[in-house]
């Protein structure tokens, strides 16, 4: 293990998350690559008096993986990917980033549901639920565990299945951190690619309203091998983008088709039809189209979200004057359609409730210092309120920041964050896991 603190030469770098809008300066920072080293961590740190935060990809928008003045545990170390090609299973370290689980798999044309982008860490979307580009064919990510080692507040290693420790290993089903650190993952792989067809079409701005409604009514009822999003952007000053549209508010659609590229060519046809300006949408390998959004470090990054059971033209015109408002050009505006295998997941099979919802709104506000962070958490927290007669309550926590208690249990619903706080007491009585969106402990 390696103990890194104020003044090292390694510190900032080690520190530094994402969202550059979180500046927090822990005490030490434990590095950290194996279950023992964990425990003796969280040891020192209970020794000390230190508060506790866990580390992975460093992608919580809210911070959750830094704390100032306490303990990080970094399990950045613990990479490695182990492929049962045969069994189509593979078990990660803890540190791994979907970049570098795709890239593994991939070298056996298997894969499962990741995160859409590539440098987000494996354990920390996981344990959230997991949504990604293969939602709809294969479930979330969560919904593809196998199997969880993890090392409790009292320093227990503890391995989680269906079989052993089914309470635990159903909470971590997008229950967050809030049990232990993980320190490995099994997953369930499917058959997919190398090659798959994917990519992204722009329109401009100008079309927006005609496509959100086509796509709306073409996504709702695509294949489930279709994965989706509409997003309001601003088109890349890039060699592809049109010199007109270069700089200027589009809407564009990226997707991917978890089948046969022949079969996708025909599945995206409608879409096709509606003469983007800019086609991007070919065979290409999956762990490349991973990467194909990968938004920059150092920005500022204010996310929220919401839930739809339908989204109707009023809903439309919502999200459409959001995307065109947006406040910087890293902005971005999302419509993600949900159905397929995550409706296929009941809800009592994992903590996450409203998995029924059909599509989900998530306001993605990106800009580049301090001075516009009022305007630009304004914008969203604006696009939220206005949204909210098309609300049904219900939200995926991986989009949004601290939003407080209310919000966590709308994720879970009071049953399943009832029977969340039972376990949590029973794993962390102490709640020393609490930099995450927080279960408390049940009495």
């Amino acid at each position: 293990m390696k103990w890194i603190t104020p003044g090292a030469e390694d510190y900032d770098d080690s520190r530094a998350l994402f969202n550059a809008m979180i500046d927090s300066r822990p005490a030490v920072i434990a590095a950290c690559s194996d279950a023992t080293d964990v425990a003796e961590a969280l040891a020192w740190a209970s020794a000390h008096g230190h508060a506790v935060a866990v580390r992975s990809g460093g992608h919580s928008v809210a911070g959750m993986s830094t704390i100032d003045d306490g303990l990080v545990i970094d399990v950045r170390p613990m990479k490695g990917a182990l492929v049962d090609r045969e069994a189509r299973t593979v078990t990660v370290g803890a540190g791994l980033t979907w970049g570098e689980f795709d890239r593994a798999t991939q070298q056996h044309g298997l894969a499962t549901t990741g995160g859409r982008v590539s440098t987000t860490g494996v354990s920390g979307l996981t344990l959230g639920g997991g949504s990604g580009w293969l939602e709809r064919s294969y479930g979330l990510a969560c919904d593809n565990l196998l199997a969880v080692d993890l090392v409790t507040a009292g320093g227990e290693r503890v391995h989680a299945s269906a079989e052993e420790n089914p309470d635990l290993f159903w909470a971590l089903h997008g229950g967050g951190g809030n049990f232990g650190v993980v320190t490995s993952l099994t997953f369930a792989l499917h058959e997919l690619g190398p090659l798959v067809l994917a990519g992204l079409m722009l329109w401009p701005e100008s079309e927006g309203r005609a496509v959100t409604l086509a796509y709306r009514d073409f996504a709702v009822d695509a294949p489930d091998a279709l994965g989706s999003a509409l997003i309001c952007l601003t088109a890349p000053p890039e060699e592809f983008v049109p010199e007109h549209l270069q700089g200027q508010p589009v809407v564009s659609v990226g997707l991917v088709y978890a089948g046969p590229v022949e079969e996708g060519i025909e599945a995206v046809r409608p879409l096709r039809e509606l003469q983007p300006a800019v086609d991007l949408v070919d065979a290409m390998g999956y762990a490349d189209f991973q990467c194909m959004i990968d938004d920059p470090p150092g920005l500022y990054n204010y996310w929220t979200a919401d839930y739809h059971d339908a989204f109707p033209d009023a809903a439309v015109d919502a999200f459409l004057a959001s995307g065109h408002s947006r406040r910087s050009e890293n902005s971005q505006q999302l419509l993600v359609p949900w159905g397929g295998a995550i409706a296929r997941g009941a809800d009592g099979a994992t903590p996450l409730a409203n998995r029924g919802a059909r599509w989900v709104s998530h306001p993605f506000a990106m800009w580049e210092g301090p001075e516009g962070t009022e305007e630009n958490i304004a914008w969203a927290r604006e696009f939220r309120r206005n949204i909210a007669p098309h609300t049904n309550g219900g939200v995926y926590l991986n989009f949004i920041g601290n939003e407080g208690q209310e919000r966590i249990r709308a994720a879970f619903g009071e049953e399943n964050y009832t029977r969340l706080a039972r376990i949590k007491a029973e794993f962390d009585p102490g709640n020393v896991f609490q930099g995450n969106q927080n279960i408390l402990p049940a009495p």
